[in-house]
């Protein structure tokens, strides 16, 4: 099994930064990829972005490529999205997620919330316009 707990989230307004982070215990952390998804009330859970396990590879949704980056410390088993140039639209609770293992790595396979077995409890950003 694999606990997740996120951080970070917080109030701030449309131009700013904000740094989430996302630490994992139980199952050793350099064997799952990990990726990052947003809600908001009413909409179905999106994809944000991807990292695989060594950190090598990444994807990004197009809403936020440009301006989030995701990293990953295997040290510390934690993952890092550092979202820049913060948006009202970017408002929504964050989840962090571990990748079922054994597939290949893709976009269509980022993307998709089955592709994941673990789920942290989730992190509020809210952008003030």
């Amino acid at each position: 099994q694999v606990q997740l707990v996120e951080s970070g989230g917080g109030l701030v307004q449309a131009g700013g930064s904000l740094r989430l982070s996302c630490a994992a215990s139980g199952r050793a952390f350099s064997t799952y990829a990990m990726g990052w998804f947003r809600q908001v009330p009413g909409k179905e859970r999106e994809f944000v972005a991807f990292i695989s396990r060594s950190g090598a590879s990444t994807y990004s949704a197009d809403s936020v490529k440009g301006r989030f980056t995701l990293s990953r410390d295997n040290a510390k088993n934690t993952v890092y999205l550092q979202m820049n140039s913060l948006k009202p639209e970017d408002t929504a609770v964050y989840y962090c997620a571990s990748a079922r293992p054994g597939y290949a790595v893709n976009y269509d396979f980022a993307s998709r919330i089955t592709s994941y077995d673990y789920w942290g409890q989730g992190t509020q950003v809210t952008v003030s316009s």
